[in-house]
């Protein structure tokens, strides 16, 4: 069991607020860490003595503040450990991004650290988020619910989004979705007959690919290098593949983590265009950058032809289960009936949470970007002591490494490993094999599990690299 220090909790509370009492403030601010994460279920919280002489309140105001946490299931009392905090009911195991692996990460009870799953967990505020949201439901529970296209706040606020990243958009090319996976889905039955061709990088993100393939599309694919898309190679695939659709990922790629220049996202547009083929922009990753924000544009701003595809997953948290649509005007009626054709609409209750989100300018909060920064640097210099013939790559954003192994054992180091999942290079395969020099290694988990994590991979990679 954890334990927080009284100066290490002040810090994390800040300075209280005013406008309510102080046992108030400081039940709110302590639950609030709870539930965020910042301080971790099992975790002993400083004695009511030490709280009081560090954060400056009332042996009283602390007394009652520690009484409530207990009496809402935020903490309980241990005997030898004084109050320590918890999650209502416990955390609850799973709910890490499924990949084609056959499985949906670890086994009930099963302790294994899964790096299968590229996705940050939830930021700090998520619980006040959806506490302001549900002061704002009762006025849509007055109708049926059903808002197939998205609810007029959130279709707005994205439409801003764009337009204050030099992409001109009004609501109605706005269409929310149920997830990036649902928005390619649309897409794909939008602009593609069944058996036409899509055309992907090698590798890519698999369940794109996947979501195509179920709507009966074929696909073909184009090796993309360590320094990004090779836009010779792809014009050259356009031109004879001759497909309907192309799925692109300029934006901090998944996996290999580059990211097209203004003058790439203009050449790719136009050769797509060229070709005659709807581009599939996937921007699910274009808030993720660690280093400096890039200075680009979104591809679609290059052409009129380009469908964008955004995801609240990663940048927000993918338990709000939100993705949208960015429609040219001309392609909007059918990715709208396309939508329509798989559910009849997103929960308002997350939608109201995503609009307050984007309309006040929150997409990856700062807290988060600067641990997924210390986690790559980290893991990266981690990587070069234990296993110092592999060659990380160093994305400036993104959520994992891609690195070159000596030996094409990528498969063989997953089968081996008990305590770790990883997904193997050949998941990202268009072609579904190879890619055996390859391995994903996301860095998003808790610091703790990428620790317990990498001794295990360099100790299994020592028996499989022969």
């Amino acid at each position: 069991m954890g334990r927080i220090t009284a100066s290490a909790l002040a810090r994390m509370l800040g300075d209280p607020d005013s406008s309510m009492s102080a046992y108030r403030w400081l039940f709110l601010a302590l639950r609030s860490l709870i539930a965020n994460g910042r301080i971790l279920h099992g975790t002993a919280l400083p004695s009511e003595r030490d709280a009081v002489a560090a954060v400056g309140l009332s042996r009283t105001t602390v007394s009652r503040a520690y009484a409530e946490l207990r009496e809402s299931g935020y903490a309980r009392s241990r005997r030898g450990s004084g109050t320590v905090a918890q999650l209502p009911g416990g955390p609850v195991a799973g709910g890490a991004e499924p990949l084609p692996l056959g499985g949906f990460g670890p086994l009930p009870g099963s302790q294994a650290v899964d790096l299968t799953c590229a996705a940050p967990n939830a930021p700090a505020g998520m619980l006040e988020q959806f506490e302001a949201a549900l002061h704002e439901l009762p006025r849509y529970a007055a109708g049926m619910g059903y808002y197939p296209l998205g609810i007029e706040p959130l279709r707005a606020a994205l439409a801003e989004y764009y337009t204050r990243r030099g992409l001109p958009t009004g609501p109605e090319q706005i269409i929310v979705t149920s997830g990036a996976l649902s928005s390619v889905a649309a897409a794909g039955r939008a602009v593609l007959g069944r058996g036409q061709g899509v055309l992907a990088e090698t590798p890519t993100y698999p369940n794109s690919l996947l979501a195509l393939k179920a709507h009966g599309a074929r696909t073909a694919a184009v090796p993309i290098g360590p320094q990004g898309s090779d836009l010779d190679q792809i014009a050259a695939a356009l031109a004879e593949v001759r497909p309907a659709a192309m799925l692109c990922l300029p934006d901090f790629h998944n996996p290999v983590g580059t990211l097209l220049d203004n003058a790439g996202r203009q050449r790719w547009a136009a050769e797509l265009d060229r070709a005659g083929a709807v581009g599939i922009i996937d921007e699910t990753c274009a808030e993720l950058w660690l280093d400096d924000r890039p200075q680009v544009l979104p591809m679609a701003a290059f052409s009129p032809n380009l469908v964008t595809v955004g995801s609240a997953s990663k940048s927000h948290w993918g338990g709000l289960r939100l993705g949208w649509l960015r429609a040219p005007r001309h392609l909007a009626a059918a990715l709208a009936r396309a939508r329509m054709s798989m559910d009849l609409g997103a929960p308002v209750l997350e939608q109201l949470v995503l609009a307050n989100l984007i309309s006040s300018g929150q997409t990856l909060s700062e807290a988060t970007r600067t641990a997924l920064r210390e986690n790559r640097d980290w893991m990266i210099g981690e990587l070069g002591r234990i296993l110092p013939d592999w060659e990380p790559n160093r994305p400036a954003g993104g959520l994992s490494l891609w690195c070159h192994l000596p030996r094409p054992r990528s498969s063989a180091l997953a089968r081996r490993l008990t305590s770790v999942l990883l997904a193997p290079g050949s998941t990202f395969a268009v072609e579904g094999h190879g890619l055996e020099h390859y391995q994903r290694l996301p860095f998003a988990q808790d610091r703790a599990q990428l620790e317990a994590a990498l001794p295990a991979i360099a100790a299994a990679w020592e028996q499989v690299a022969v």
